[in-house]
């Protein structure tokens, strides 16, 4: 499964037909990037998908200088174990 980073937009799994099948969106603020949306199709819940999307928003995030604001109830909970800490901004 192949995530695909779309500048200014986010990060998509698409399916066979190019549909959008899981997503993680965010807006861009100078140099704060804000998660905002994660969504995972039902077909592919409980594999993980959701955090490998953030494991590669945090990868561009970290790569690019940028600092993440958790805004979707997703990050906001998997940034309250602390991990992320070095890029919360």
């Amino acid at each position: 499964m192949e995530i695909k980073h779309i500048e200014d937009k986010g990060f998509f799994i698409n399916n066979e037909k190019e549909e959008i099948i899981a997503e993680l969106t965010y807006r861009k603020e100078g140099n704060k990037l804000y998660f905002d949306h994660t969504f995972v199709s039902s077909s592919l819940r409980g594999q993980g998908i959701a955090d490998k999307l953030l494991n590669a928003g945090v990868e561009y995030a970290e790569k690019n200088g940028y600092k993440i604001v958790p805004v979707c109830s997703y990050v906001v909970k998997k940034f309250q174990n602390g991990k992320y800490d070095f890029i919360k901004g």
